[in-house]
């Protein structure tokens, strides 16, 4: 007998709901086959679609907050009144419905014209003719998306040498890598997207150099491409091992799509793998390949996984998740050579490997804003617009270093969210609307079905203070330094999440 399709939740809407049915915030419903979120903001009532256009995460478990709605897994935001998707990793928006009050009970029957965006209002004057990207990963594509999303009416030409489309990287090395995502999922926009939108993007293309006197930048190729405003949106390059038979063909890093087909194609009937870098690619690809049924060995200069950013309980934790899905650990060792199949470690071991995998770490791709004279501090360094010291040339992702009013320093990370939303400021500061970049860096990471998010940014910290159990995957860590929560860690505890991340935004240094 074929599956049957659980029905929708909660109560049927187009009937009607009374005040003693939507007592709290939110209420999930339906309308037919449709789940339908109603949600109370002060004296209004809203309804929008139930599900998170990023990876399909329940609204309704997640946080109201203002005239907006943040999605439980990975922090995206919409508006209530649009549906607009305005806070990444998110970019589509979630549909909206009709809300009608009949006496004491609300009714929802049909779906509105999906309405347009807000758009913040455009300088009259300078309004560029051209804008040129540079890079076509998160914070490339977020810029040019947001261009068009701004109503933006001139020519966007988006330079990326990678041969495909922007991806949804961290699925990489996630569901995809581990076979329970298909490859139509991702990417960002179908191919037909960047026609319809009037989007230049340009494949396989290296950008040289950039003049940025005469404003323009040049390409392998020779061409001279022309820009009123420019974003340098290069990412990062994995750090590459400088061992013997590092150049084999069964020895990857994992960054591009490419690189993720190519292990797959391996992965294919191998029977042994070794992850070198226990961290968060490493941790990831080997969970993945655990998935695949291939035996995984993780070699790893530090004693504990993750503890640098994650700190000495959750890194254990990690490790005996890991370990209890078969993964052995070599910690406090390293690979000194790979001969054919047998990888040698500096503590003598040999491991006979089908698959290699390289991740030690990425490194900022600095050198073309560094031959333009662009000012450097391990990372571009931008103002709170993220403009460099170039009027006109803006830097977003993994290379800029940028003024945090969160905790008060120049910080450079390396994270998915935050490079879509630094090309989303990016964009509508290139048109002239002056937005201080104060978001909260965010990222998850996935293991097994443990998800590990973390909200906020702390080089160090002097305290860990721990709220739940660890080891039973309900738990909350803040990381403080001199009292002051610099970032937060949990496991399965969505809203305080959110909640953190709120009360982090209101509380600025500058």
């Amino acid at each position: 007998m074929a599956d049957q399709q659980s029905p929708p939740a909660g109560p049927d809407l187009s009937k009607g709901v009374t005040p003693s049915e939507f007592t709290g915030q939110m209420l999930l419903g339906h309308v037919g086959d449709e789940e339908v979120l109603l949600v109370r903001s002060g004296p209004e009532i809203y309804a929008i679609g139930a599900h998170c256009t990023h990876y399909h995460g329940p609204l309704a478990e997640g946080l109201v907050t203002g005239d907006g709605v943040r999605c439980p897994w990975h922090h995206a935001c919409f508006d209530l009144r649009t549906g607009e998707a305005t806070r990444a990793p998110a970019l589509s928006p979630v549909a909206v419905w009709k809300v009608e009050l009949q006496g004491d009970r609300v009714f929802v029957r049909e779906k509105r014209e999906q309405p347009k965006p807000r758009i913040k209002p455009q300088p009259a004057t300078d309004m560029p003719g051209q804008i040129v990207i540079v890079g076509g990963g998160a914070a490339g594509f977020a810029a040019a998306e947001m261009l068009r999303r701004q109503d933006y009416r001139g020519n966007i030409v988006m330079l990326s040498d990678d041969g495909a489309a922007p991806v949804d990287r961290p699925n990489l090395s996630k569901d995809y890598l581990a076979g329970s995502a298909p490859e139509d999922w991702l990417p960002l926009r179908p191919d037909d997207f960047y026609t319809d939108a009037k989007i230049d993007l340009r494949l396989n293309t290296e950008v040289t150099s950039i003049d940025t006197k005469a404003r323009h930048v040049i390409t392998s190729g020779g061409e001279t491409i022309p820009y009123d405003r420019l974003l340098l949106a290069t990412g990062a390059e994995p750090v590459r091992l400088q061992i013997p038979g590092i150049d084999q063909p069964h020895v990857h890093v994992l960054r591009s799509l490419a690189d993720s087909r190519a292990i797959i194609a391996q992965a294919d009937g191998a029977r042994r793998a070794v992850v070198i870098g226990a961290s968060f690619i490493g941790l990831e690809t080997a969970a993945s390949l655990r998935a695949r049924n291939v035996e995984v060995h993780v070699v790893g200069l530090e004693q504990r996984p993750m503890e640098r950013v994650l700190g000495p309980e959750l890194g254990d934790f990690v490790r005996a998740l890991h370990e209890e899905h078969g993964v052995i650990f070599h910690l406090g060792d390293t690979v000194t050579a790979i001969d054919g199949k047998r990888a040698t470690l500096k503590s003598g071991s040999v491991v006979e490997a089908d698959i290699v995998v390289v991740g030690v770490g990425v490194r900022p791709r600095l050198g073309l804003a560094e031959k333009a004279g662009l000012a450097i501090d391990r990372g571009v360094t931008v103002d709170i617009y993220l403009e460099t010291s170039v009027p006109g040339i803006y830097a977003a992702g993994d290379i800029a270093r940028w003024p945090d009013p969160h905790s008060g320093e120049n910080i450079r990370v390396e994270h998915w969210v935050v490079a879509e939303r630094q090309g989303q400021t990016a964009a509508r500061n290139m048109l002239g609307q002056q937005e201080r970049f104060d978001a909260v860096p965010f990222f998850w990471s996935q293991h097994y079905d443990v998800p590990i998010n973390y909200v906020g940014h702390a080089e160090k910290w002097d305290e860990i203070t721990v709220d739940g159990d660890i080891a039973g995957k309900d738990c909350l860590l803040q990381y403080k330094r001199k009292g002051r929560v610099l970032a937060v860690t949990s496991i399965y505890r969505d809203v305080a999440s959110l909640e953190a991340e709120l009360a982090m935004e209101q509380a600025l240094i500058f």
